[in-house]
């Protein structure tokens, strides 16, 4: 076994704290990735709090990560030690499902996906534990490779925000003459604006805050709408093509869903607490539709780091050391960052 440091919930509604544990020896299709940056996702705070039910204790989060790789196995083909690798959400699957064999193995079938943490490994059963920690072993086909021209803790958030807003884009097509809207311009949100602009859609950003005009011109949007004035939102009915719907809040889908155009499309990424409601004649009148989506597989993952690598595209951040995990934490349910947190885990 692999003596590894990190951090962990060892309860529920327990700060994080330093965990030593161990990880399985490199296997023969296995890679050794010393780990340098993390990214802070949302659903690490979900988790260590048991808001979505089944969390596993202790738990070490972490599943936007990146690092260089100091081991391989005798079998590996496609990575060699010193590459640059990442890993994303999950780190296994049941491989032979047909949504596995179709590379969607974010919908594995038979045995679920295999969360990065918070999860539990197929054959052992034995808990996974994430990238709030200095090494991770990984089996080659779930492990991405990562373009050096890129700054590499910009590039970790790509793994969950990247990814789970690349994949609904390429899945419903959008590119040019498609109009676009964001709701939610945080960890999620402006990844879908910078995604979709560059695509060639038209985007505009939906929010409740005006200030953030101006940080989402930046990102890429060509417009604003706030939407507490019922004008802008009144200006901008029947008017989308897809609305990209990042807010984990409790909101009033119909006012939103009545921005679509006929056959128009609200995809949802946000995971509210309480299920969202809306009544039936806010999507028959226009054939419109509500859908969802989750991250992606590992090759549309792949697609997306190599899209944003030739695009120039990385997430904004604020680089944290690991000891104020908590406390970032605390800021990120207040909206206090731009636009995610992301760990050096030199400083473990």
């Amino acid at each position: 076994m692999i003596p590894v440091k990190g951090y962990a919930a060892e309860a529920v509604k327990v700060p994080l704290a330093p965990f030593n544990f161990e990880r399985r020896e490199v296997g023969p299709h296995d890679v050794l990735i010393d780990i340098q940056f993390c990214g802070v996702c949302h659903s690490d705070l979900h988790q260590i709090r048991d808001e979505w039910g089944g969390s596993i204790f202790p738990m070490v989060p972490g599943h936007e990560i990146v690092g260089r790789i100091s081991k391989v196995g005798d079998h590996v083909k496609n990575f060699k030690v010193g590459d640059l690798a990442g890993v994303g959400c999950m780190v296994d699957s049941c491989r032979t499902c047909p949504s596995c064999q179709e590379g969607l193995e974010q919908y594995c079938e038979t045995t679920g996906m295999v969360g990065t943490y918070n999860s539990r490994e197929i054959e052992s059963g034995a808990p996974t534990y994430g990238g709030y920690s200095n090494q991770i072993v990984v089996d080659e086909k779930y492990t991405l490779k990562v373009s050096d021209k890129l700054d590499l803790a910009r590039v970790a958030p790509l793994l969950c925000a990247g990814i789970t807003t690349y994949s609904p884009l390429r899945q419903w097509k959008v590119g040019p003459g498609h109009r676009v809207a964001v709701m939610g311009l945080g960890g999620l949100g402006h990844m879908a604006v910078k995604l979709a602009a560059a695509m060639g859609a038209e985007v505009t950003v939906l929010s409740t805050s005006p200030n953030k005009e101006a940080d989402a011109k930046e990102l890429g949007a060509h417009k604003f709408v706030v939407t507490k004035d019922e004008e802008q939102l009144k200006s901008v009915t029947n008017y989308f093509d897809f609305i990209i719907n990042t807010v984990s809040a409790q909101l009033d889908l119909a006012a939103y869903v009545n921005l679509l155009r006929r056959d128009g499309t609200m995809i949802l990424l946000g995971v509210p607490s309480e299920a969202p409601h809306i009544h039936a004649f806010n999507l028959i009148s226009n054939r419109r539709r509500i859908a969802g989506s989750l991250i992606g597989g590992i090759a549309e993952t792949q697609e997306m780091l190599d899209f944003c690598a030739e695009h120039n595209i990385v997430s904004d951040i604020e680089l944290i050391n690991i000891a104020d995990i908590n406390e970032a934490y605390e800021r990120m349910l207040k909206g206090d960052v731009k636009y995610r947190f992301v760990i050096d885990i030199a400083t473990l």
